[in-house]
């Protein structure tokens, strides 16, 4: 396959897809990205995999398989190089649909930003590199439609083209610049990243702007986050398709308790009302029932006070941080984060070997700034 090479296969048995695994264990290099549902579903699931090498480009369509147990080996194989871009999601999602780890990955959205690139879409990246504009008609299209219109299959089909040259491109300009060590070993720690599945404690927690609220409204808010929940799950729609954010957070502040109340209150539309006033008027009835001794806190982390001298150190690695911006061009957060920032200010570390004990910090950026670190540590308090 060329970069201008339009053919591609469809892969939807399990025939099929034991010999394209085959095929697969023998190549060195593979491209990937996914097609998922979630803006129509309430659990999102993964609908299509397209995958790409020098001769082949295939959509695998794992919702008529269903056993995708084949790919398993091809993806924990460390001798194939896997090539997405902008990886957290896919791996996140191959890992909860099919159980599938990856080795040895290749993030081309990482590199773009380690090389210090403004825009770092696929589609930025692709018309920067290529001068080739890729077509985005279907990317919130429902994936999980059966049978699939053949003209979104090739759309699917036709962004992974694309990753094995571009790849190809920015590590030899990392390389170029040292930065080549750096990505793979945050693509190492990017491989390892797992869905969240600790469903625990209230709703509420997991939603922006419940900090705000008080005891009674977050006890609305969190009344009405499980009702759209349970909304959402009967019908099978993502949650924000019931209710979004901002009407939520309206009633929780709000809190109407009849028809007029909830109309006059405007946080939903006369459509919304229709379907769910009954329910949303239940919910914070309910919630305004509640003893005013067993309403919910928001639970709020108290920063430990930081010594003066911590915070100097604080300052200082920040000055330094400020000058390695400056050389490299790069985002603050990839050379240091805040979070980083502040565990060397309290462990002021003054000899490279001290620099062992920071966990946090990754072995690229011991190599690389460790020398600096210690010296900034050494002229501060």
């Amino acid at each position: 396959m060329n970069e201008t090479d339009d053919h591609f296969s469809t892969i939807d048995t399990v025939d099929a897809l034991k010999n394209l695994a085959r095929r697969l264990q023998k190549e060195n290099v593979i491209g990937v990205d996914l097609e998922a549902d979630s803006m129509y579903h309430f659990r999102e699931k993964v609908c299509l995999i397209q995958m790409a090498t020098p001769n082949t480009n295939v959509v695998i369509d794992p919702l008529m398989i269903g056993d995708l147990s084949p790919m398993k080996p091809v993806f924990k194989k460390r001798s194939i190089c896997k090539i997405f871009h902008g990886a957290d999601y896919d791996v996140r999602s191959l890992f909860r649909d099919f159980d599938i780890t990856i080795n040895n990955l290749f993030d081309t959205e990482l590199a773009s930003r380690f090389l210090g690139y403004a825009e770092t879409s696929l589609e930025a990246v692709v018309k920067t590199k290529f001068g080739a504009v890729l077509n985005k008609k279907y990317q919130r299209k429902d994936w999980s439609r059966r049978p699939l219109p053949q003209e979104m299959i090739s759309y699917a089909a036709g962004d992974v083209k694309f990753l094995l040259p571009l790849a190809r491109k920015l590590m030899a300009e990392l390389d170029e610049l040292g930065r080549l060590k750096w990505v793979h070993e945050e693509c190492e720690y990017l491989s390892n990243v797992r869905p969240n599945r600790n469903n625990s404690g209230p709703l509420f927690l997991h939603f922006k702007g419940a900090g705000k609220l008080d005891p009674r409204s977050l006890a609305v808010l969190e009344a009405l986050l499980q009702y759209r929940r349970k909304t959402a799950e009967k019908k099978d729609r993502p949650l924000f398709r019931i209710f979004g954010s901002r009407s939520l957070l309206d009633l929780a502040e709000k809190k109407p308790v009849n028809l007029k109340q909830l109309e006059a209150s405007k946080a939903i539309s006369h459509k919304q009302i229709n379907m769910y006033g009954r329910g949303v008027i239940a919910a914070v009835k309910k919630a305004m029932q509640i003893d005013k001794k067993n309403l919910p806190t928001y639970p709020r982390k108290k920063s430990p006070r930081v010594p003066l001298v911590v915070a100097g150190r604080v300052k200082a690695l920040k000055r330094w941080r400020d000058a390695q911006v400056d050389r490299l061009a790069l985002d603050p957060a990839l050379i240091c984060t805040k979070a980083l920032i502040s565990i060397i200010a309290q462990k002021r570390p003054r000899r490279l070997s001290d620099l062992n004990a920071i966990k946090e910090m990754k072995r690229w950026q011991k190599k690389e700034f460790g020398p600096g670190i210690v010296k900034v540590m050494k002229e501060v308090r």
